[in-house]
């Protein structure tokens, strides 16, 4: 069990992991930048903002991994040649998502399904070592030190996981999310993390986030990849929606999925714990421990609302109708529904 020192101490190795390496990688070129304070203003990389101008991501800020740009904070040569090289168990549950798609929310609810109902993981270990990422640098550093079965979480479209992944029973449970939330939620994600480029104005950001100028590319990209028949039974898809709306019989699919059982006591336990309203306020689940000069809640909480919907918000309908006429093009004969699409 971690104590809240010990916990921000392993954050820190964590992230001084990622920056101990140089901007030099061998996966591809080095991204040119010009240095601007803490942030740094980009050279070119085509995203649009409203004047014309192209902005560039940056390279003190990401690496780019296969054409995906990956924060440097969280993922390393080393980080990524451990992922390409990691040992899949045909017990392992892997959870998938686009970020901001309700990752947190998986990591909060897979260990006590995994564990009779038991909430003690989730109550004293952080998430990222609780459920770690198998792309990021704590992997290397937790994974051999959890029991089977290890619930795991990945953000990597499914051509990028490990060559062991495709000879593994693993099985996986992929969530996906309204792209129009998921783009909301990042928007305040990157005004509050200083290892994110600044992401502008709105409407400039969805330019990025349509173009795939964000971290870990195009939405429409990373579901299709994990729509691939070679999976058969092993993967299970759920959205964020469903789980706001009745997340009890969300788990009860899942437990289905991975043949297992709770008692009506246990499951009530995991619902009740699993709310938005009580994760909010679990510190080893809200990034509360991060350092405010990393993930500065002041702007914007981590955990903001917990609501399906919000993009109505932030959405003009001249925003709205273009961003669905681009969503739809980037879908178009993938033959994937989502109950938004019907909206």
């Amino acid at each position: 069990m971690l104590s809240p020192s010990n916990v921000t101490l392993a954050l820190f190795h964590s992230l001084s992991l990622s920056f101990s390496f140089t901007n030099s990688l061998s996966f591809s070129p080095p991204l040119q930048t010009q240095v601007n304070s803490q942030r740094t203003r980009r050279t070119k990389l085509p995203c649009f903002s409203k004047s014309g101008q192209q902005r560039m991501a940056n390279s003190n800020l990401y690496l780019d991994y296969h054409g995906l740009l990956l924060p440097k904070i969280a993922h390393t040569e080393e980080s990524l040649n451990y992922l390409q090289n990691f040992q899949v168990k045909d017990d392992d549950v892997i959870a998938v998502t686009y970020p901001k798609s309700g990752t947190t929310w998986v990591q909060e609810i897979l260990p006590p399904l995994l564990n009779g109902g038991d909430l003690t993981s989730v109550e004293t270990i952080p998430n990222w070592d609780r459920v770690p990422w198998l792309e990021e640098t704590r992997a290397s550093v937790v994974l051999d030190k959890l029991h089977s079965p290890r619930a795991l979480v990945s953000h990597m479209p499914y051509n990028l996981m490990p060559s062991s992944f495709f000879k593994s029973k693993a099985k996986v449970i992929y969530v996906a999310r309204n792209p129009k939330d998921v783009l909301v939620s990042s928007f305040h994600f990157h005004q509050m993390a200083s290892f994110l480029e600044d992401p502008g104005t709105f409407e400039e950001f969805v330019d990025k986030f349509l173009s795939g100028k964000v971290f870990f590319g195009k939405w429409a990209d990373h579901v299709k990849s994990w729509r691939n028949p070679e999976l058969g039974d092993r993967i299970l898809y759920i959205t964020y929606e469903e789980m706001f709306q009745d997340l009890r019989q969300v788990l009860g699919r899942i437990l289905k999925f991975l043949g297992r059982e709770l008692s009506a006591e246990a499951l009530d336990r995991v619902v009740n714990h699993g709310t938005f309203k009580n994760m909010k306020t679990n510190k080893m689940s809200n990034y509360s421990l991060v350092p405010e000069n990393i993930m500065d809640c002041k702007k914007s909480p981590f955990l903001r609302k917990g609501i399906a919907g919000d993009w109505k918000n932030h959405f003009s309908p001249e925003l709205d109708a273009k961003f669905t006429a681009v969503i739809q093009e980037q879908m178009k004969g993938s033959n994937i529904r989502f109950p938004w699409d019907e909206e």
